[in-house]
């Protein structure tokens, strides 16, 4: 069943052509909560507690529950719905240095500031890597501590390491040892 609510428009975005939308969606890891409008995705977040109505939603949010359907089932693993996640210059280099990182593989924060070409930046990569509001799709989860361990994540370790394991089982399949 698809249900939604359509938040009252605020002063600061009367501007805007379409409200935005919020839809919560049953997932493995508990329910996600993705936020858009006709044009794009620009949140999508493990909160929980949003008040639900029966509104039509519009194509883009469709497609996104979609895809985050074959993603939890396995069936897909790079998403194409577009998003939009307002950040400064340099948040904006991460997040989209985020979405370069393989299905299935992780990097660390010093190989993230590395990619960005400022490997003193690595505490600045940490903070906008906490700050992405697009969970999954911009894979803020395939982030790593240096020594490997399961480090920071907005919606909690658990998830963060369930997701991982998901994303290394459909890519490599069951791993059995002798």
């Amino acid at each position: 069943m698809i249900t939604s609510h359509i938040p009252p428009k605020m002063p600061s975005d009367a501007g805007l052509e379409m409200p935005s939308h919020i839809h919560t969606l049953a997932t493995p890891v508990g329910p996600l909560t993705i936020i858009g409008d006709a044009h794009a995705i620009n949140t999508l977040t493990f909160k929980e507690g949003i008040s639900i109505t029966h509104d039509p939603l519009p194509d883009t949010l469709l497609q996104c529950i979609e895809e985050l359907e074959a993603y939890f089932a396995g069936s897909l693993q790079q998403f194409t719905f577009p998003i939009a996640q307002p950040g400064t210059e340099f948040q904006q280099t991460v997040w989209q240095q985020l979405t370069m990182i393989p299905y299935g593989q992780t990097i660390s924060y010093l190989q993230l500031a590395k990619r960005i070409n400022n490997p003193k930046s690595i505490r600045a990569v940490g903070t906008t890597n906490g700050k992405n509001r697009i969970a999954i799709v911009v894979p803020c989860h395939r982030v790593i501590g240096s020594d490997g361990s399961l480090t920071g994540y907005a919606g909690g370790i658990w998830r963060k390491k369930w997701l991982l394991e998901h994303e290394m089982k459909q890519k490599f399949g069951s791993l059995e040892l002798f």
